[in-house]
């Protein structure tokens, strides 16, 4: 599903403008993203948490040029969702 998708089938379901959907969808990803940036997780109960997972320097190889490098450490961001958001996708499993 495309976020165009996603702000179609809010608009069907509440009977809002597409336009205001679309401007509530991009802001509300516009916090969760700065929020992210600023080491900031975010907590959506019943649906997941936005998380910061750190990671330790390491060592890599280049193997085009046969050469280690280093790796720094760095933040990057996940997704861990709720276990009703879980459950509920396992049961549709088909």
């Amino acid at each position: 599903m495309t976020k165009a998708e996603i702000v179609t089938e809010i608009a069907n379901k509440t009977g809002i403008e597409k336009v205001a959907v679309q401007a509530t969808v991009e802001s509300f990803m516009g916090v969760v993203k700065n929020s992210m940036i600023n080491n900031e997780n975010v907590y959506l109960r019943g649906f997941g948490s936005f998380t910061i997972k750190k990671r330790a320097q390491k060592t890599g190889r280049n193997i085009s040029k046969n050469t280690t490098i280093i790796i720094p450490a760095h933040n990057i961001p996940s997704f861990k969702p709720a276990k009703s958001f879980v459950n509920a996708v396992k049961k549709n499993v088909k």
